[in-house]
């Protein structure tokens, strides 16, 4: 059977085309940046003009690293973790279903470490692990979680100086330093179902608090000695705060999720509370963009 298309029907699939290779909008100094989204099922790594050096189909996604070589750490789904090489192709992939854990396991955060390792949350199974390139795990560390939930157990998790990891636990709203064994060093309350736990170099903690609408740093004692909350910004909701992280120019980097089309998905904020760059594309992605990753401008 041939398929004929009418005039109006080519002309739909070119608007489709253009819509599709649009480019992103920035404000301030622009910068190519690495976003995802799993509403439109997309993750791209873009250019400062917003166009794609490369894009992926993917499902679900809530972490992503950029490494030294170029490539890059995803996850096309909550049940794996894929590296890709610098044009986007898969080099390597751990399946969650393929460990001891048992019972339904979900994958909400990962890092390339230092030494060749990977690490890698399990949620449901309420353990980080560390796995080597056949995917065998060398290392364990097992998490505090009275009803271990395969979707809510973490999000973000990131090792710190000194060796240990700073876990964000969604379900129970906290924010917990485990050193290598498990024992917890340290925790903070935050009160929400909290995204993203960070140490900074000062030593404090930097927190994208979820569905808390604001970004907090805290330091060892406590105690808030900087804040971004709900009204700081002029013409910007603050929604799902998922990803954040302080640049090395002392701007905080804030991933805006769910705060729907009339709103930036990231932000780059200054100490003053002043957005300096904002990044929104609608086109090519949808209200679900939790993981975007800052580049060089």
């Amino acid at each position: 059977m041939v398929l004929r298309i009418g005039l109006a029907g080519w002309m739909l699939l070119l608007v489709s085309f253009c819509n599709a290779e649009a480019v992103a909008q920035q404000t301030g100094t622009k910068r190519a940046i690495f976003a995802a989204d799993y509403q439109k099922k997309i993750a791209s790594l873009m250019d400062s003009d917003g166009n794609p050096r490369w894009s992926i189909s993917i499902g679900d996604i809530h972490d992503a690293q950029p490494l030294a070589d170029g490539g890059w750490l995803i996850q096309t789904s909550f049940g794996n973790v894929v590296e890709l090489d610098a044009q986007g192709k898969e080099v390597w992939k751990f399946d969650a279903g393929k460990t001891d854990a048992g019972g339904p396991i979900e994958i909400h955060a990962f890092r390339r470490l230092p030494n060749g390792l990977t690490m890698i949350a399990q949620s449901g199974a309420a353990r980080i692990i560390e796995v080597d390139k056949s995917g065998k795990i060398v290392h364990s560390i097992p998490l505090t979680v009275p009803k271990p939930d395969p979707h809510r157990d973490t999000r973000l998790v990131r090792p710190t100086p000194n060796g240990n990891y700073l876990v964000a636990h969604e379900a129970l709203g906290l924010a917990r330093e485990y050193d290598r064994t498990g024992k917890i060093v340290w925790e903070y309350n935050v009160g929400s179902k909290l995204y993203a736990a960070v140490r900074l170099a000062n030593g404090n903690t930097l927190i994208g608090t979820g569905d808390g609408h604001r970004v907090i740093e805290v330091n060892s004692n406590k105690e808030i000695v900087w804040e971004l909350k709900q009204g700081d910004l002029s013409g910007v909701t603050l929604a799902w705060i998922t990803m954040v992280e302080r640049l090395d120019n002392g701007n905080t980097w804030v991933v805006n999720c769910h705060a729907g089309p009339e709103n930036p998905q990231v932000i780059e904020v200054t100490p003053e509370k002043k957005v300096v760059w904002s990044f929104k594309d609608f086109q090519r992605f949808g209200n679900a963009l939790p993981v975007a990753v800052p580049l060089a401008p």
